[in-house]
């Protein structure tokens, strides 16, 4: 009885070997002879190295995929120049930093390094210089750059960081908002100042939409009072010195009396002069409200009475947004996005003003 040969897949080399002859040969079909392709299919499921590599190339593969997995979903730090960071990315809902807080932070830093990372988030669009923006740790990132500009070292060069997807967390504003409630509490001035500025860049349709859906864990009374203030910033926040510290009875009161006419009285009284402290602010506001007649009770948080008319608001190409407003003083409109600029709004004046005074048909 003939003994049975034994089948070896062929190595590389002899896989090489018998194509190269296959294709010399006269007749041979196009792209090699089918021999020649099931020798490749076995010499690629051959695997020649010793079992301890096999082992460790196996582990390389699950450990690449795992770490890629981790970073996708934000949970690998790592270090990124700090010329990379574009730190006004989204406009910060913090209003001020205290000077001496910076200065301890900075100090524990530069001693103990740092021990919590940022947030930064990937940036989609192309020529702004940045490869990345800051999502959460505006002071951390302000620390490191002011240690970096005092001692040019090159460990203030880079700055740890955390990767995240702001729209799987709801949003780059949403994001941000959620970061900073957690981590430090902000006043009712800057909650509503940030609801106001996410609505005017077209993140939200209003600023009631947007306080809704930036402080969903809230309670109704605190979105109320989320609103007056976020009332306060759009009629009063250009003549304000110390915003962010107005109390809560008084920030009530102030919505009040603007919900009832009185923001000519108020600006009035604060364009006097410039307060040297909150105190001083807070004495010009309590005299312009002196014997002022308030219809509502500040207590119930002072929801927003709704305009008498309301146009449907309108994103423009440029990103510019457009909403006409009537209330018991007439009409006013709402201009928003990044683009504005006072340039703009006197070009949009004078052609107003061009367009209202030409004679009526």
């Amino acid at each position: 009885m003939a003994k049975r040969r034994k089948l070896e897949a062929p190595s590389p080399e002899d896989l090489t070997r018998i194509e190269e002859e296959l294709l010399l040969k006269p007749g041979a079909a196009r792209g090699g002879a089918p021999i020649a392709q099931v020798a490749a299919d076995s010499a690629g499921a051959f695997d020649p190295r010793p079992a301890e590599q096999r082992a460790e190339a196996a582990k390389n593969r699950v450990d690449a995929e795992r770490l890629r997995d981790a970073e996708g979903r934000g949970l690998v730090m790592f270090e990124v120049p700090l010329d990379e960071i574009d730190a006004d990315a989204l406009v910060r809902d913090r209003v001020v930093l205290d000077v001496e807080e910076m200065e301890e932070l900075k100090a524990s830093i530069a001693k103990g390094g740092l021990r919590l990372p940022i947030e930064i988030f990937e940036l989609k669009e192309e020529g702004r210089g940045f490869r990345y923006g800051l999502l959460s740790g505006y002071r951390r990132l302000k620390a490191f750059r002011d240690l970096h500009a005092l001692t040019h070292e090159d460990s203030f060069a880079r700055i740890k960081a955390v990767l995240r997807d702001p729209e799987a967390m709801g949003g780059t504003f949403a994001a941000m908002v959620e970061e900073n409630e957690i981590r430090a509490s902000l006043s009712h001035y800057e909650r509503g100042r940030i609801a106001v500025i996410a609505a005017q860049q077209g993140a939200f349709v209003n600023a009631e939409e947007a306080v809704n859906a930036l402080f969903p864990m809230a309670s109704k009374g605190k979105r109320s009072k989320i609103r007056s203030f976020a009332l306060i910033f759009e009629e009063l926040g250009d003549m304000l010195t110390f915003p962010d510290l107005i109390k809560e009875k008084d920030g009530l009161k102030i919505a009040a009396a603007l919900r009832e006419g009185g923001e000519a009285k108020l600006r009035e009284a604060l364009a006097e002069r410039v307060p040297d402290n909150p105190a001083e602010e807070a004495e010009l506001i309590a005299a312009a409200l002196e014997g002022f007649e308030r219809k509502e009770d500040p207590k119930r948080g002072g929801r927003p009475r709704k305009a008498q008319v309301r146009s449907t608001p309108k994103t423009l190409g440029s990103g510019i947004s457009l909403r006409a407003e009537q209330d018991a003083k007439g009409w006013y409109i709402r201009i928003g996005g990044r683009a504005v600029d006072g340039e703009l709004i006197e070009v949009a004046m004078a052609e107003l003003e061009r367009l209202l005074d030409a004679p009526r048909k």
